[in-house]
């Protein structure tokens, strides 16, 4: 049988570009959950949104990849809604972990390029990384 790292680079193919260029536990996480997904669900938007949240609970994005969290758990409120029938259609924070300490997340901004980021408030911190990440998903594709 293949070995972890085997799996996650067979799988790399078949994920969304943000996931392939992440680490392996990325790649299989979302794979495996969108697997799982798509025999629930079929294939479309929301076996796609399914694997997305569950990669969220242990990765962030950050740039034009996902990376390991410090605490694994919901990335913001819509995350914490137990299923996607009460999220309610409110927007998430694209991948950005909005449920992390303001220093986390200026470290971040500072990875992605956002300036100035111990002036701004978590809210907009937020709000420029995500902007920086869409920045840096976009030049890599």
């Amino acid at each position: 049988m293949a070995d972890k790292h085997e799996q996650a680079e067979q799988m790399r193919d078949d994920v969304p570009s943000t996931v392939a260029r992440s680490d392996d536990k990325a790649v299989r996480t979302f794979a495996k959950t969108l697997d799982s997904a798509e025999d629930s669900y079929g294939s479309g938007e929301r076996a796609r949104r399914t694997a997305f949240a569950s990669l969220k609970h242990t990765h962030e994005k950050v740039g034009d990849h996902w990376e390991p969290k410090d605490e694994p758990g919901p990335s913001d409120e819509q995350a914490a809604k137990s299923t996607p029938e009460s999220r309610d259609g409110k927007p998430t924070a694209q991948g950005v972990d909005a449920n992390a300490k303001k220093d986390h997340l200026v470290e971040v901004a500072k990875k992605v390029g956002v300036e100035h980021p111990t002036t701004l408030k978590k809210a907009e911190l937020i709000k420029e990384i995500e902007k920086a990440n869409a920045r840096e998903t976009r030049k890599a594709r």
